[in-house]
């Protein structure tokens, strides 16, 4: 099943044609074409191993492909110098690591290099981009610390505050959420999300949480076994169908009472009653649990 939903109209601005990739003989994406939508949060879901990773990683440069391209504004990203990728795009990896006793602040002014040359040295202007960045992520009390003694969260947004200062247009983010606990990992996305509505940035984003991928996300990209199965808005495209076939997962789909999105309920086979105590339906054709 292969299901899609558009979600917005804007040109896309970053662009998978037919991309192959894979690590020595190991191919983990095969002839992949691929749209990102401009000016929204878009979210890659799908099971471990899946290729989601290793497609963001094309998309930000950090992968080359083994056939086909990534095209960044109509132009092969293979073919553009890394400081014109790094000015219009922006990438941080699943677990960034700051050199020891580097400070907040310090860190947040690398996101400016792209921006320097032997004849544009720091100036001003720098300046005041990293004020802002700390400002915007709420870090500016945080500056003069060392990055590394920092919680799990305001380490985060440290790392977000730098891609910000770095004034891309598009950020990539690999699972920003990995090993935070649940109110922290809303606080981050609060973050992105506040920054995607109040600076228009384009956003695509990893999470393995399904629920706050439907909450936080424009549009949805499910993947499995290196292919694209399901893409558009949540609501389109979440089903008990879908969850069964791309993540085995027996699910009860419903309306989040919160956010209006769609809330997925594991079934699983204890601890499962109906809203009113009795069984709850199981989608057509799953298998009955043992």
């Amino acid at each position: 099943m292969t299901t899609t939903s558009t979600s917005v109209d804007a040109p896309s601005r970053l662009v998978a044609q037919n991309l192959t990739l894979g690590y020595g003989d190991r191919i983990i994406v095969d002839g992949l074409d691929l749209e990102i939508p401009t000016g929204v949060i878009t979210t890659v879901i799908g099971p471990n191993g899946c290729g989601k990773s290793t497609l963001l990683r094309a998309l930000g440069r950090l992968l080359k492909p083994k056939s086909g391209s990534v095209v960044l504004d109509g132009k092969a990203i293979s073919s553009m110098k890394t400081k014109e990728v790094a000015r219009i795009l922006g990438m941080l990896p699943q677990t960034p690591v700051a050199p020891e006793g580097l400070t907040v602040a310090d860190l947040v002014a690398r996101g400016r290099h792209p921006h320097q040359s032997w004849i544009r040295q720091w100036s001003s202007d720098d300046e005041g981009e990293v004020a802002q960045a700390l400002a915007l992520t709420g870090v500016s009390d945080l500056a003069d610390r060392p990055v590394d003694q920092l919680s799990g969260g305001q380490r985060q947004r440290a790392w977000i505050s730098m891609a910000l200062a770095q004034g891309t247009d598009i950020l990539l983010l690999d699972e920003p959420t990995t090993y935070l606990d649940l109110a922290h990992s809303m606080e981050v996305l609060d973050l992105v999300d506040q920054l995607h509505e109040e600076m228009g940035r384009t956003v695509v984003m990893i999470l393995h949480d399904l629920n706050l991928a439907v909450r936080y996300s424009d549009h949805l990209i499910v993947m499995r076994d290196g292919a694209v199965v399901a893409a558009g808005i949540p609501k389109d495209i979440i089903s008990a169908e879908l969850l069964l076939e791309v993540f085995g997962l027996e699910a009860v789909v419903i309306d989040d009472p919160v956010s209006d999105r769609p809330l997925i309920v594991p079934i699983g086979t204890r601890h499962v009653f109906g809203a009113v105590g009795g069984p709850v339906a199981r989608p057509a054709n799953s298998p009955t649990p043992v």
